[in-house]
């Protein structure tokens, strides 16, 4: 699942679950804005920035990753996108580089010359398996958990934060729900509308374009494990329910996507 995109979706909607996360006052949040900056050298964009508003210029500047797979590569990666940031905008800040794993062990270990080249406090590493149940009261901080939880827990866990959220004031109670109902999506990617409605009381579901969407998504996504198991194009369209020309254009992006990854 496109997990990253829970999360940055997750921090425009309650910026102050970063602050939680790094057990600091979730107030915090009104001092940023949350966003995504071009970076010319790299032609591409960082999606996960708390940028201090200009009011705050003691506050911190906070790149974060989101990294749901495993990637030798992800301090290299965000400390290059934080330093070409730092030249290209000069920002007269502190920064600090918060990299969110799901467990332990798909975190490769920061490289032994950032350790000794940067302060100590400017990577900070959080392993979201690992939150204690005394920082899981908000809402924000229940969606994190339903995204690492196992999938015996995860219809539990997800049934109390639906109930959390439907006691919440009504001028945030339907953001969060869309919030939640987004998440419920793409944790139960293999359950159709109807019994996620039927597993969690939804009556009223919203998102029938975006769970179209996802699930489309998800389909995409499968394409090439059918390629390497030598299905052709008109196969995997009619095990997909594709269109043809869809799945050429996601054999096309995708080979575009590896060759980049790999100049």
């Amino acid at each position: 699942m496109k997990t990253d995109t829970i999360f940055y979706t997750l921090f425009q909607t309650l910026p102050g679950v970063l602050f939680e996360l790094l057990e600091q006052s979730e107030s915090l949040a009104l001092h940023y804005q949350f966003t995504s900056v071009e970076i010319k050298e790299l032609a591409r964009r960082i999606d996960g920035l708390f940028l201090p508003k200009p009011d705050f210029p003691e506050d911190i500047i906070y790149f974060v990753e989101v990294q749901f797979q495993r990637d030798d590569d992800i301090y290299w990666r965000i400390i290059t996108e934080a330093f070409l940031y730092i030249n290209q905008y000069k920002p007269q800040r502190r920064w600090q580089a918060v990299l969110l794993f799901p467990q332990r062990s798909l975190d490769p270990g920061v490289p032994f010359i950032y350790q000794t080249s940067l302060n100590q406090l400017q990577i900070r590493i959080i392993y979201l398996d690992e939150l204690d149940d005394v920082r899981s009261s908000s809402v924000g901080l229940g969606v994190i958990k339903l995204v690492v939880a196992t999938e015996d827990k995860a219809v539990q866990q997800a049934k109390n934060l639906i109930n959390q959220v439907q006691q919440t004031d009504e001028a945030n109670r339907s953001n969060l729900l869309e919030l939640v109902e987004r998440m419920l999506i793409y944790k139960f990617v293999n359950k159709t509308q109807q019994e996620l409605e039927a597993m969690f009381g939804l009556t009223d579901w919203r998102q029938t374009k975006f769970y179209q969407e996802v699930k489309e998504e998800t389909k995409l996504e499968t394409i090439p494990r059918l390629l390497k198991f030598g299905l052709s194009i008109e196969q995997i369209s009619q095990a997909l329910e594709l269109d043809v020309n869809q799945v050429r254009q996601a054999i096309e992006k995708q080979g575009k996507e590896g060759t980049e990854s790999n100049s």
